[in-house]
């Protein structure tokens, strides 16, 4: 069995003259984002890998993630501006050997990929992280396998 866990990037800032690609977290973002990470290694929830959009916003999290796991990041272009398939793409090319993998990207992407493995249907908020028991041994099963919501966190609610 596999665990994928999707993390939105923390709320993000809009400073004038700044490109989509380029917007920093807010202050808030990187109190959120500390407060997730601790939470969740406090909670004994494993993470292998941290795959990230190269989007500040979303690199900015996955680094507090990094930092709070003492693992390097992977930065894959394809969790920038995301599809469902974008997705799946990114996890068919993973290693065999990572049994939990932590993905960072934006919505609508994230959530639309969320509700796709999932009966639930929700959004998930800025710093908002879903977690799925992908019931295969291989990533490239992952089309194919079962897949059930095992835990939805929020920073408001944590």
């Amino acid at each position: 069995m596999k665990t994928l866990i999707l993390i939105r990037h923390a709320k993000s800032d809009w400073p004038e003259n700044t490109e989509d690609f380029d917007r920093p977290l807010a202050k808030k973002g990187f109190v959120d984002a500390k407060k997730m990470a601790t939470f969740m290694k406090n909670n004994q929830i494993e993470i292998d890998k941290l795959v990230s959009s190269p989007a500040i916003r979303a690199l900015d999290t996955c680094e507090i993630f990094g930092k709070t796991y003492d693992l390097e990041i992977e930065i894959n272009q394809k969790l920038y501006n995301p599809s469902e398939s974008n997705f799946e793409s990114v996890i068919f090319d993973l290693s065999d050997d990572l049994n939990s993998v932590a993905m960072f990207s934006h919505n609508n992407g994230i959530s639309n990929f969320a509700n796709l493995m999932s009966d639930d249907i929700f959004v998930l908020p800025t710093c908002g992280v879903a977690g799925f028991e992908i019931h295969c041994d291989s990533w490239s099963d992952f089309h194919i396998a079962n897949k059930k919501l095992t835990f939805f966190f929020e920073p408001k609610n944590i």
